[in-house]
């Protein structure tokens, strides 16, 4: 069978197609015929040797943690599934329910765990789940990460109610699935893009007000403007320091700031003396747990939310995908098809 795999000194030209023995499951595990996965910045970081979580990145790595395929045969003591069952990875392996532990966010596909870039692949019977069948498999694949990631942010950490204001940063994918998210939800949304084009498409899924940070860079002003001077009570943080300051500015007094990426760096300082004053709440976020995923699932299949699917390569054309993900080129989410 043929596999993805990158190898030090990492970069995308070290990700190739290889040649590699097809798995069997041992007991627990489900061997999985994949049919798509999808991008994050995360599998970027990979690929390019920037990304370890506990121990370091040695040797070959199989990225992507996001994936859907079909179950093809199980290992002794399997129940949850059956061969011939579609499914999506998961994100952590063993993190089942409850709240985050070591041992759950030490087993992430991709890094330590081989990821899902592969035509067959073998999981932990609990590290897989069965998906909606109105989804299709391109959609599906854009759900572990991202939209559990987001679904998270809003409905399991933070505390809001409908009407309130929650800031979405960017278009890609977490920020893309927190607005719809959002507008089922009943909240009043703020998204923000460089790009007027990228604020049109987000304005047709139903977002109420568009920010171009570049024409106006003090976005946390126009957030205050659209709450009547309250600030927003949420803001989905994926800048990291590059925009926390802003966030910071434009977030109320008690509201929530989660921070789920670093996108535009990590250099600028940071003043906890204005967290302070406003009682915020900033909260790092890792995706979330199999029991946060069926929930969010029970809830894309009863709002029928379709995710946003921007552009899909050939898999073996991995590296023109993470070359569009670098460009900044989409608008939700990158996938690509087995």
């Amino acid at each position: 069978m043929r596999a993805l795999q990158v190898t030090e000194p990492w970069g995308l030209d070290r990700l190739d197609v290889v040649e590699v023995e097809a798995p069997s499951p041992a007991h627990g595990q489900v061997l999985v015929r994949m049919r798509a996965l999808s991008l994050n910045y995360r599998d970027l970081l990979m690929v390019n040797g920037m990304y370890s979580r506990g121990s370091a990145m040695h040797g070959a790595i199989t990225p992507f943690s996001d994936g859907c395929g079909i179950v093809e045969a199980v290992g002794p003591g399997v129940t949850r599934v059956k061969p011939g069952d579609r499914v999506a990875t998961l994100f952590f392996q063993n993190w089942n329910s409850g709240p985050a532990r070591l041992e759950n966010l030490s087993s992430s596909l991709g890094h330590p765990i081989p990821g899902a870039g592969r035509e067959l692949a073998t999981f932990s019977q609990d590290g897989v789940s069965k998906v909606p069948d109105f989804l299709s498999d391109h959609e599906v694949a854009t759900l572990p990460c991202a939209a559990l990631t987001a679904w998270r942010g809003l409905f399991e950490d933070a505390r809001l109610e409908p009407g309130d204001t929650v800031v979405l940063q960017g278009t890609g994918g977490v920020s893309i699935f927190g607005l719809q998210f959002a507008k089922a939800a009943g909240y009043r949304t703020v998204i923000t893009s460089s790009s007027d084009e990228k604020l049109k498409r987000a304005k047709a899924l139903g977002a109420d007000h568009l920010v171009n940070y570049k024409a106006q860079p003090d976005w946390a002003a126009a957030v205050r403007e659209a709450t009547g001077g309250v600030g927003a009570d949420f803001i989905m943080e994926v800048g990291g320091a590059g925009t926390i300051q802003q966030s910071l500015r434009a977030v109320r007094i008690g509201g929530h700031i989660a921070i789920i990426g670093v996108v535009a760096g990590a250099a600028e300082g940071f003043n906890p003396a204005v967290l302070i004053g406003n009682n915020a709440k900033l909260q790092g976020l890792s995706v979330g747990s199999r029991a946060m995923f069926e929930a969010m699932c029970r809830a894309m299949e009863l709002h029928r939310i379709h995710p946003v699917v921007d552009k899909v390569f050939p898999w073996t054309e991995a590296r023109a995908a993470f070359r569009a993900m670098q460009a900044g080129e989409h608008f939700g989410k990158i996938v690509l098809e087995f």
